[in-house]
Parts: structure tokens; sequence; C-alpha cells
């Protein structure tokens, strides 16, 4: 019998409401850190399938959380496509050498980079109940290109926006390479074990309207289509981090089954504006979770209340904080939990 998450997706609307947190696998747990200081750096830790699989099911065994989400990071397809990468402490991701001064055809692909992660797709999902969806996921080819052409983080993404505007046809080719490799990714996921899989943009609200069109929109469209004719029946989850106003369009235009709102959109709004029975997933501020004030309980509702007309799958509006105390989510999860439709 499929979860009560996957039927979700599916379209059931009941009268109790998945939930699932975004990086829910990792440093605010005290498992996790365990088992983190004993494999060492973080790569090495999602090339490690059994120790990633054990992060992946640490929320699910301490929470019964109705997903659970891959623990790998967006950053391995780059990886795949021939980048070199590492985490370096206090520094975050280094991708080289930086596609901004770099020809993408510089590149050799090593697809066999990611064969950890299908393992560890395969092993997650032996270990799961029935009842828990398995859920893969890939950043959406705009958020990896700005990765890839800077060849690290950045506030405003500006080499790559202004490289998008200078010289598209290279920005374009580099999309191009992320959406092929992604679909294939995505696919291998599915053929392991998850059963739904979601596309992160976590960069999408840096672009003009006209540049979300061709980089935000266009591009997770076709790794929809592509994705959909090999695996049917699996469903897509689109988050467009900072999409704001252009939410509807996306969830239009993409042909994902599923849109990810993020804690800046009103849900009253996003539940009026959004294609009517959509499932939409979201939008609590994580620094809410974090801070657990008197207000978590009562915005949680007020999410939970919104969206009550539709399927709705309760989650942050980004990644869970790596400083939000257990109580909080236990609060939380009791909360989803204990809400009733009005």
């Amino acid at each position: 019998m499929p979860g009560l998450l996957l039927d979700t997706l599916n379209g059931l609307n009941g009268p109790r409401r998945p939930v699932w947190l975004m990086r829910q696998a990792g440093r605010y747990l005290p498992e996790y850190r365990a088992l983190r200081a004993d494999k060492g750096g973080f790569l090495a830790l999602v090339h490690d399938s059994p120790a990633a699989a054990e992060v992946t099911v640490q929320p699910i065994r301490r929470f019964g959380m109705d997903g659970a989400i891959l623990f790998s990071d967006i950053l391995v397809v780059p990886h795949a496509l021939g980048q070199d990468l590492q985490f370096l402490a206090g520094e975050g991701p280094k991708l080289s050498p930086p596609l901004v001064d770099a020809a993408l055809t510089a590149l050799e692909a090593v697809p066999q980079r990611l064969d950890p992660v299908y393992r560890t797709v395969a092993l997650v999902r032996q270990q799961l109940s029935p009842e828990v969806t398995l859920l893969g996921f890939a950043g959406s080819p705009w958020t990896v290109a700005t990765y890839m052409i800077a060849g690290e983080g950045s506030r405003d993404q500006h080499a790559a926006r202004a490289m998008a505007y200078r010289d598209p046809a290279a920005v374009q080719a580099i999309v191009d390479a992320i959406i092929a490799c992604t679909v294939e990714y995505l696919v291998r996921q599915a053929e392991a074990g998850a059963e739904a899989v979601q596309l992160f943009d976590s960069w999408a609200g840096s672009l003009a309207p006209a540049e979300f069109e061709r980089w935000v929109i266009a591009p997770n469209a076709a790794i929809v289509d592509a994705f959909r004719a090999r695996c049917p029946g699996v469903p897509v989850i689109g988050f467009p981090k900072g999409a704001g106003a252009k939410l509807p369009a996306y969830a239009r235009e993409t042909g994902v089954q599923a849109v990810g709102v993020d804690e800046t959109v009103d849900p009253v709004w996003a539940a009026r504006a959004l294609p009517a029975d959509m499932p939409v997933q979201g939008n609590l501020d994580p620094l809410l979770l974090l801070a657990g004030s008197p207000e978590l309980e009562r915005q949680t509702a007020a999410i939970l209340d919104a969206f009550a007309g539709r399927p709705h799958v309760f989650n942050l509006g980004h990644g869970i904080d790596k400083e939000t105390p257990i109580p909080h989510v236990e609060r939380l999860l009791a909360a989803v939990r204990g809400w009733q439709r009005g």
C-alpha cells in the first residue's frame, strides 16, 4: 500500500496531512553528527552508501516522518559532468574549473560518480516500511549552473546572471548538459526505489521575469517531460525558491505534479493562485521552527487551514536550520498531526 505522502502527491485530499522536512537528514540530529564525525568529510559520507542510507532513515526512526529524503547533494551532478568537487570546512562547496572562465567542452563526464547514490536509494528502500515514501531529488538546471559557473555559492549569483546576458549560448550549453545528466540521474533513482522526486531550484528567485522563463521554467519542463516519459506515475515536486508571483506560471508550465512553496509566500494567496487541486508543499519559516516561539503552533495551523481545500504536504519553506532544537521539531509534528480541518 502506498503511503500517505505518495497518495497526497497523487491528489488525495484526506483528513490527515503528510509531513516531512527539507534537510531533515542532517546536522540538527545528534545521531547524524556522531556518524559524520566517524566518517569524515561530507562528500565521503555521501559516497558511503550504507552510511548515507543510515543518515536518510535517522529522522524516520526518530520522528516517524511520512517521507524519507535521500541524503546526498545537488552538486553531485556537476561532479558527474567532470568538475572537481570539494567541501571545505568553513567555506562550503568548491567546483573547479569554474565555467565562468573555462569551457564546458574541457570537462570529461564521469557518470559512475553517481553510482553510490543509486546504491543508497536501494538500501534505504529496503529499510523503509511501505507507508514511508522515499523521495529522490536533484538540483534544477539554473541553480546547478550557478555553482558550475562561479565555482562556488554566492549571495546574488552575479557570475551566472551576468554570463547569461553576456553569452547566453554558453549558459544554454551548460544548462542542456545539466538537463541530460539530471534526467538520467532521476530515472536511475526511481529505478532504484525512489517513489517521488523533487527538483530544487534554490536560486530561482534571482532572475528577472524573462530570464526566469528561459532558465527556470523551460529547463524544468524539459526534465519533467523526459522523466515522465521514462517513469510514468512517479510524481515530480518542483520547488522554485523565491519565485513569488511567478509561482503560478511555474506550476502551470513546467508540468510538475506538485509545487513547493517557500516561506516568503502567503499561503492564502498561493491556495487561490495555484492551479486548482494541484498538491502543494510547504511552507513554515525554518527560522520560526528554530526560534520555537508560541507562534509556531499558530502559524502551523494557519498554513494547514489555508491549504485545507487541496492536497497538501506540510513542510518548511526551505531546509531545517542546523541549530534547530529537537523539542521544536516534536512540537511542530504534534501540531501537524493534531490538526483537524475546520
